[in-house]
C-alpha cells in the first residue's frame, strides 16, 4: 500500500507496527515493526488477534459498525456514539465532509489522545486550551445533542466545539461524557488528553445533561458506585462535581504512565452486539486464557451477582476490560465501570432480556445458573457471594436516597432489583 495510506501503532514510546486499510474491501493490513519483534519485549501485549511474525495479517472479519474493518484491538481506540457526533459536527464545521474520512484518519485524530496506552502517527494536530469550563462544556454539548449532528458551523462557535472534540471524543459510550486532568495541589482542570502526569488526578466525567428527564442519572450512578464499592467489587475512585457530574479516576492513567487496557470486545474480536458470544462464561474463558489470577475469576463472579440482583441489563463485553501489566507481561482484569441502573425509571419497565447470558439464560436467572458457573470456575462460598451482594439493598436505598435520587425514582428501580432462589 502506498505510505499514505499507512498509519503507525506505537505502544511504550515504541512502534509495535504499522496499519494499513482497504476501504474497497473493508479489510485492513498489520505487519509489526522487525525491531519490536526483535527486542522480544512485551510478547503479551495482543495475546490474541496479532500473531508475532514478520509477514503482513489481513484482517477480513470485521467490515461491520463495531469494528469498521479495523482489528478488534485498534478499534477499541475508536470514539463510540456521542463521540462520533462531535467528531461529525466538528469536521463539518471544519469545512470537511466527515463522511469522507477514512477510519485511518480517523485513528490520526485520536493520536496520542486515546484511552489506554496506543497511539497513532502521524497524528493530527489539534491546538490545546490553558483551562476546563465545565459549565460552558456541557451547554455545548447539549446544543450538539439537540441538533443530532445535523448543525452548521454557524450555529455553534467553532473554538468551543473543538474543545468538546479535543476532551471529548476519546472516550466511548453513548452518554456525554468528557476527559479532564485535574492538578493534585492547584486544583486546576485541564483537557484530560493533554498530560498524563503524576501532577494530576485524570478523570472521566459524564456531564450531567437533563434531556426531558426528571432525576439525574448522574446521581444514581454515584449510588450504584457507592455500592458496588460497599459490596466489595473493585473500582476507581468517584464523585461527584457540583452535584450534576459523575467522574471517575482513570485506571489507563497511573502513577504518571499510560496503562495498555483493553475491553472484552477488543482482546478476543466478539462482537458485543452478537448474542451468540455475548455471555459471562466468555469472560471468564476469557480468564482462563489470559492466565489471570483466581481472584480475578471471584472478581467477575462477584460483578455479575451485583449486575444481576441491581438490574444493571447493559454489562455488555466492552464494559468488561483487561489491564496489562507491562513489567511482568501479564494480564489481569481491570476495575468494573459503567455500573449503573440500566432501564428508564421514568417508565417502570420491567425487567428486559440482558446483554449477557448467564448459563444459557437471559431472563429468569435463578441461583442454580449461578451454581453451574461457580462450579465450572471453581468460586468457593458463592451462596455467600450472592447473600452479600443482597443484602446490600438497604443501603443502596440509603446512600441513593442520601445522594439525592428522588423517591419516586428509588421505587420504580428497586422494583426491578432480582432476588436470586
Amino acid at each position: 500500500m502506498a505510505k499514505n495510506n499507512l498509519i503507525s501503532v506505537h505502544c511504550f514510546g515504541q512502534e509495535t507496527g504499522r496499519l494499513g486499510f482497504d476501504e474497497n474491501r473493508g479489510a485492513s493490513f498489520f505487519q509489526y515493526n522487525e525491531d519490536f519483534l526483535k527486542a522480544g519485549n512485551y510478547q503479551r501485549l495482543f495475546p490474541l488477534l496479532f500473531r508475532r511474525i514478520k509477514q503482513t495479517q489481513v484482517f477480513d472479519k470485521y467490515n461491520n459498525d463495531t469494528f469498521r474493518g479495523l482489528p478488534p484491538m485498534i478499534a477499541d481506540s475508536l470514539p463510540d456514539l456521542f463521540g462520533n457526533i462531535i467528531f461529525k459536527t466538528w469536521m463539518e464545521g471544519s469545512g470537511r465532509d466527515a463522511s469522507k474520512i477514512s477510519v485511518l484518519e480517523q485513528l490520526a485524530y485520536v493520536g496520542t489522545r486515546g484511552m489506554g496506552a496506543l497511539e497513532y502517527q502521524p497524528s493530527k494536530s489539534i491546538s490545546t486550551a490553558d483551562t476546563v469550563n465545565i459549565d460552558e462544556i456541557t451547554e455545548i454539548v447539549r446544543r450538539v445533542l439537540d441538533l443530532k449532528g445535523q448543525v452548521s458551523a454557524e450555529q455553534l462557535d467553532h473554538a468551543s466545539l473543538l474543545n468538546i472534540f479535543r476532551i471529548g471524543t476519546s472516550a466511548g459510550g453513548m452518554r456525554p461524557k468528557i476527559l479532564v486532568s485535574e492538578h493534585k495541589t492547584l486544583g486546576t482542570i485541564i483537557p484530560g488528553d493533554i498530560v498524563f502526569d503524576d501532577q494530576y488526578n485524570h478523570y472521566l466525567v459524564k456531564l450531567g445533561i437533563e434531556e426531558g428527564i426528571s432525576y439525574s442519572r448522574e446521581l444514581v450512578e454515584y449510588a450504584y458506585y457507592l455500592t458496588a464499592v460497599h459490596t466489595g467489587i473493585d473500582m476507581t475512585a468517584c464523585k461527584m462535581i457540583e452535584g450534576k457530574h459523575f467522574a471517575t479516576l482513570r485506571f489507563d492513567r497511573q502513577g504518571g504512565k499510560k496503562k495498555h487496557v483493553l475491553t472484552a470486545t477488543g482482546l478476543t474480536g466478539f462482537d458485543y452486539m452478537d448474542p451468540k458470544v455475548s455471555s459471562y462464561e466468555s469472560l471468564f474463558e476469557l480468564l482462563l486464557f489470559l492466565k489471570c489470577p483466581h481472584k480475578d475469576a471471584e472478581q467477575l463472579f462477584r460483578r455479575m451477582v451485583f449486575n444481576l440482583v441491581f438490574a444493571n441489563h447493559d454489562d455488555h463485553l466492552k464494559n468488561h476490560s483487561f489491564i496489562y501489566d507491562e513489567a511482568n507481561d501479564d494480564w489481569g482484569l481491570a476495575p468494573a465501570y459503567d455500573l449503573t441502573y440500566s432501564l428508564n425509571p421514568e417508565l417502570n419497565i420491567k425487567s428486559r432480556s440482558r446483554a449477557l447470558s448467564v448459563n444459557g439464560k437471559r431472563t429468569e436467572i435463578a441461583m442454580n445458573d449461578l451454581k453451574v458457573i461457580a462450579e465450572k470456575y471453581t468460586i468457593k462460598n458463592f451462596k455467600k457471594v450472592v447473600e452479600e451482594v443482597q443484602g446490600s439493598i438497604p443501603y443502596w436505598q440509603q446512600v441513593a436516597e442520601e445522594s439525592g435520587v428522588p423517591e419516586k425514582i428509588r421505587e420504580s428501580i428497586i422494583k426491578n432489583f432480582a432476588l436470586l432462589v
